[in-house]
């Protein structure tokens, strides 16, 4: 008898995530379910945003069955470093198994938020790690378990969308946009 296949999401609801206290130092670890439960537990994530060499950035539409904030747009990649793990390693495994890509990824920035999900009851409460990575021709693969669409933007347009349809966007995208931002270079 063939057994079933799991839901992804479900099984990355189990797995462990690195709780942290306001400045960001491991205070002990729980499930990705547990600490995403009202109130929310303060804990380690990343966010990444890919930049092309135009520097435009991809944003990606989250898939349906994400367990927090669902089919709305938000930065190339997020996820949660396990307990201990780098969070560049960290990172990169999540670009890879979201987009199917690669990039040196560097981190330029952390920030806290809190942000409750109406359309799930989930709440995100995270002490996140901004990556930013550049890529040339590479075209996105994305796994359709984890991204429902995917568009290169100019930074000035996201923000734009931003301001005009928040409701479109992830709570901490503008805060992750404008971390990253600031610290890429200037193009030629």
């Amino acid at each position: 008898m063939t057994e079933p296949l799991t839901d992804a999401s479900t099984d990355r609801e189990a797995m462990t995530v690195e709780l942290v206290d306001d400045h960001g130092v491991a205070i002990g670890a729980c499930s990705v379910a547990e600490a995403h439960r009202p109130p929310g537990v303060l804990h380690r994530a990343f966010s990444v945003l890919l930049f092309d060499r135009r520097g435009d950035v991809l944003v990606q539409q989250r898939a349906a069955v994400k367990t927090r904030f669902p089919l709305q747009w938000a930065n190339t990649c997020c996820g949660h470093p396990t307990p201990g793990q780098p969070v560049t390693e960290a990172a990169a495994i999540r670009l890879r198994e979201e987009f199917g890509m690669a990039a040196e990824l560097t981190e330029v920035g952390a920030f806290r938020y809190r942000a409750g999900d109406e359309s799930t009851g989930r709440v995100e409460h995270e002490y996140d790690h901004v990556l930013i990575g550049t890529v040339g021709d590479e075209t996105p693969r994305p796994d359709p378990a984890e991204v429902a669409h995917w568009s290169w933007l100019t930074p000035d347009t996201l923000r734009a969308e931003l301001t005009e349809h928040p409701d479109k966007y992830t709570p901490w995208l503008a805060e992750v946009l404008e971390i990253a931002v600031r610290a890429q270079p200037p193009r030629p």
